[in-house]
């Protein structure tokens, strides 16, 4: 394994900035936006760009003088009165819905693969690594699937628990302080736990996921492999996660500023499936391309690009065959 000498977060922006020039503007080719596009919106299937997620809004019934434990006792005699139907479709849409998200879980992981293959071997295609990839797709699946059955098993008891005491205080209007330190010590552990999850998702998307694509291992094992560098660069890992808060914050205004000098017409196509992705893609390639080259710092055999990006005097792109 190569040592890395100098590991830095902001080194690989200019080149990433550079990567996503070259893949969408060099030339610009519609065709090649749109088999992008659907590469990156699969691989954020249920994340994000996928679906639109309205914002609703639940207000009380102040305004009408109707108080709230007399309809929340209205709406569970209702409840009660019609068991027999509301239980059963309940119980259904929830089987539906856990489908569907196992379904989308799926998909995405096989997207990832079809988006890290397009960005890193600058190509617009999907049949080839969608075939390609097929083995590590489905072990990057059961290894989310275990993961996120785990997060709920750890998170959805606390949660019942912490949101019974808060209704009941809520209810009778006892704000005792020792069921407001234990409602909220619940949540203290249930966010601590999604934090821990919400990291290892982090490195297994943007670390693990190329190793399995260079090494055509496992998850587990790309974990294994990932682990040992982490063990040994754990404060450079925790600046890079610091770090891309930071780019966060610089996407997320670059976003915004955009919804408003067009008047809000680029925030209707970026509601739109599959649409907004498209339009999305300079953000989504610069994402995976400063995540790649930051791996590559480590070593030459985290490289995923066919040909090295780094000049070694300047840093600067180099030219591609």
């Amino acid at each position: 394994m190569t040592t890395p000498t100098r590991i830095s977060v902001t080194s690989p922006l200019g080149p990433a900035i550079e990567w996503t020039r070259r893949m969408l503007f060099r030339p610009f080719d519609l065709g090649k936006w749109f088999v992008l596009g659907f590469s990156a919106w699969l691989a954020g299937l249920g994340e994000r760009g996928g679906f639109y997620r309205g914002n609703y809004q639940f207000h009380t019934a102040r305004g009408n003088g109707i108080h709230f434990r007399h309809e929340f006792e209205r709406i569970r005699d209702y409840v009660m009165a019609n068991l027999s139907w509301i239980l059963p479709l309940a119980i259904g849409l929830m089987i539906v819905l856990m489908a569907l998200g196992v379904l989308f879980l799926w998909f995405n992981s096989r997207g990832k693969f079809l988006f890290l293959h397009c960005v890193a071997l600058d190509k617009a295609d999907v049949a080839e690594p969608w075939h390609k990839f097929a083995r590590q797709a489905d072990s990057l699946f059961w290894f989310r699937l275990w993961l996120g059955l785990a997060g709920m098993a750890l998170t959805l008891p606390l949660f019942v628990i912490a949101g019974v005491l808060i209704f009941r205080m809520f209810l009778h209007n006892e704000w005792g302080a020792g069921g407001i330190a234990r409602a909220a010590g619940m949540v203290v552990v249930m966010f601590s736990i999604g934090l821990v999850l919400a990291i290892i998702k982090k490195f297994t998307m943007d670390f693990v996921v190329p190793i399995m694509f260079l090494r055509g291992k496992r998850c587990w094992d790309a974990w294994r492999e990932f682990s040992d560098i982490l063990r040994g660069h754990a404060g450079k890992f925790l600046l890079y996660l610091l770090f891309q808060v930071v780019i966060a914050i610089a996407v997320g205004a670059i976003v915004v500023a955009t919804v408003l000098i067009t008047c809000c017409m680029a925030g209707c196509v970026l509601a739109l499936p599959y649409l907004g992705t498209v339009l999305l893609l300079p953000v989504l390639i610069f994402k995976r391309s400063y995540s790649l080259l930051y791996l590559a710092q480590y070593g030459r055999e985290y490289d995923v690009f066919p040909l090295s990006y780094f000049l070694p005097s300047t840093g600067a792109p180099s030219p591609r065959s």
